[in-house]
């Protein structure tokens, strides 16, 4: 008995040594000088500016996408473009996955473990808005299959997308992070360390569900400043010089005309989907019940998305909550 014991504790030692030889393997690597190979799964809105940047900072990029447009437009930057998920990671350094939901992550990890994609010194980096409950999982089989996984979702929008100014909130331990935040910053300006595997999801989910609230609460009140008879240029630039002020003011007025970047100008085309909103806030209405937190605000809102939802305006730009509350009657 005393033997088995003491094979265990060895086989944990051992264990652990070749852990921390896998993190200063990574940690060197990271910090090596030259280009890395990328892999980059997901070249939506956000993860074609996002890997367009890093191809600007040298990097060579490996691309994914089920749009093949979208993998032809990096295709003619210098990527190359890839058919499967497994042989893309094989050929990487870093793979970055930045994909709609749950599910798709999950499969899109679960295709690439099975198909001999995951080698010991690979870094996977998932920047999707996902369930933190989702990402240790996908954490725990990464780690299983031998290699290292961070969540590391953004904030920012698809202009810090496209200006490389996105925040990155990193779920993993210290060295892991220390791993990955070269590479963000050629992403983002504001790389920051969340805590463990999931803790980066937690963060995003709350600051999706503040932005939400933020939005609506805009849409509100220039309307209502609108039926008041204010300005409404007057009223935006009032809003951003006092206590009213958020990013959704600032960067994506929800009113035609106010700022001309903002999708509210293109008929709300663009921008941050409003089915990606209502995911993020069906997200943290779920994990608000499993930790048994009131969001009052946080569940009406995503009731009112739902209701946009169903009145066909998935695509459109979350701001698009102004143009439906400027067409209805406050009955």
């Amino acid at each position: 008995m005393a033997f088995r014991v003491l094979s265990r504790g060895a086989s944990s030692v051992h264990q652990q040594q070749q852990q921390l030889k896998v993190l200063t393997d990574l940690l060197i690597r990271s910090f090596s000088s030259g280009p890395k190979n990328v892999g980059f799964i997901g070249l939506g809105n956000m993860g074609g500016p996002m890997a367009s940047n890093l191809m600007a900072k040298g990097h060579k990029l490996h691309v994914f996408d089920i749009s093949a447009e979208a993998k032809s437009a990096l295709k003619a930057k210098g990527a190359t473009p890839y058919d499967n998920v497994a042989d893309l990671a094989k050929a990487s350094d870093f793979v970055v996955t930045m994909l709609p939901n749950n599910d798709i992550v999950a499969n899109t990890y679960d295709t690439i473990i099975g198909g001999g994609g995951v080698r010991s010194n690979t870094i996977f980096i998932d920047s999707s808005t996902i369930d933190p409950n989702v990402a240790k999982a996908v954490q725990k089989k990464v780690k299983e299959a031998g290699a290292t996984f961070v969540d590391a979702p953004v904030s920012g929008g698809v202009p810090g997308a496209q200006n490389a100014t996105l925040t990155f909130m990193v779920g993993g331990s210290v060295e892991e992070y220390g791993a990955v935040k070269e590479l963000l910053e050629g992403m983002g300006k504001k790389i920051t360390h969340c805590g463990g595997y999931g803790m980066g999801q937690a963060a995003k989910v709350c600051n999706n569900m503040m932005l939400g609230i933020s939005m609506c609460g805009l849409a509100e009140c220039m309307n209502l400043a609108i039926r008041l008879g204010l300005d409404p240029k007057v009223f935006a630039d009032i809003i951003n010089a006092s206590t009213g002020r958020s990013w959704a003011s600032e960067v994506n007025n929800p009113v035609p005309g106010i700022i001309p970047t903002a999708p509210a100008g293109k008929e709300y085309a663009g921008g941050f989907a409003t089915g990606l909103i209502t995911k993020d806030l069906g997200i943290a209405s779920a994990v608000a019940t499993t930790t048994n937190s009131p969001i009052p605000l946080g569940a009406l809102t995503h009731q009112i998305y739902r209701t946009l939802m169903a009145k066909g305006l998935a695509n459109k730009d979350f701001s698009v909550v102004y143009d439906f509350l400027k067409n209805s009657e406050g009955k």
